[in-house]
């Protein structure tokens, strides 16, 4: 066992200890990192005793390497190496520029914007999709959400929604305050569903783990369609709109940030909400924000 001993950074801490009939001192200093790690084999048995109570256990560092490659376009590796023209182990200067230059027009130089929404509130009886209508109150989440879209006045580029009935009306109502969209799409990866047992696990809500094998698979299909970097023939910054569900947003922001994805369950969206992404052309990925919901009044604020 070991103990780590805290305090201000470059202090010393001293501990009086008072025992055996005599005051013993013991002076510990500590790196920039505000902490001292001190065996507890190095220690006397009652000195150890008596810092028992101030030990504090460290969980285990987690490899927190960011993959730059993590959408598979980075652009060393998207090129080729030149077969047949390296006449030895060491490639010569023009075989060198060649492949540098091949690399440079791999390269993205455009950002793409990822503008998540959740779809405003529905009928929570309706027995089947098509019955699960947005409410009153979920259209008029909806409209107030185009409305902050169009106010953003962003060069969209195209809407993109799930199929399942809550999120096409949702698009629907969204894409009238938006006449700049170019382009709508619908598509079945983004309906909802689970895609990973979440740990901490809920009680309440307890999948087979046949529903998380089939829903897991097909988000994480939509993930890897939308979530990459530009192509390197888009010059321009790109905005798009996808309208989906609660579940698979949480699930792309965790491993849009290379979070652990069985954390998506600890973000709570409210209905028609905002979550803000950006992939940069080097592969890094910015937040702007996760479940912005201040275009909604506080009577209109709803989770479910």
């Amino acid at each position: 066992m070991s103990y780590i001993l805290r305090s201000s950074k470059k202090a010393l801490v001293g501990l009086g200890l008072a025992g055996c009939g005599a005051a013993a001192a013991v002076i510990l200093g500590y790196a920039d990192n505000n902490q001292f790690r001190v065996s507890a084999a190095d220690l006397p048995q009652s000195l150890a005793a008596k810092l028992a109570p101030f030990a504090t256990n460290i969980p285990p560092k987690r490899d927190s390497t960011w993959d730059s490659n993590w959408d598979k376009r980075e652009p060393e590796y998207l090129v080729k190496p030149l077969k047949g023209r390296f006449s030895s182990l060491v490639p010569s200067a023009n075989d060198e520029n060649s492949i540098n230059e091949r690399i440079e027009k791999a390269k993205a130089v455009a950002t793409r914007h990822l503008i998540l929404v959740r779809h405003g509130q529905y009928n929570l009886d309706g027995k089947t999709d098509i019955e699960r209508t947005l409410t009153d109150l979920g259209r008029e989440q909806a409209r107030l959400t185009g409305l902050r879209l169009k106010e953003l006045s962003l060069p969209y580029t195209r809407l993109v929604q799930s199929t399942m009935t809550r999120a096409t009306e949702t698009a629907s109502i969204i894409s009238r305050q938006l006449a700049s969209v170019i382009e709508m799409k619908s598509c079945d990866f983004l309906r909802e569903g689970a895609p990973i047992p979440p740990d901490p696990p809920v009680g309440h809500w307890r999948p087979e783990a046949k529903q998380f094998y089939e829903d897991g698979a097909r988000i994480e299909a939509a993930f890897r369609r939308y979530f990459h970097r530009a192509d390197p023939d888009q010059k321009k910054d790109s905005y798009e709109v996808i309208v989906c569900h609660a579940n698979v947003i949480r699930y792309f922001i965790c491993r849009a940030l290379q979070f652990p994805p069985e954390a998506w369950l600890r973000f709570s969206l409210h209905n028609c909400s905002l979550t803000w992404i950006a992939i940069r052309p080097s592969g890094r990925v910015s937040v702007y924000a996760i479940g912005d919901i201040g275009h909604m009044p506080p009577s209109k604020m709803t989770t479910t």
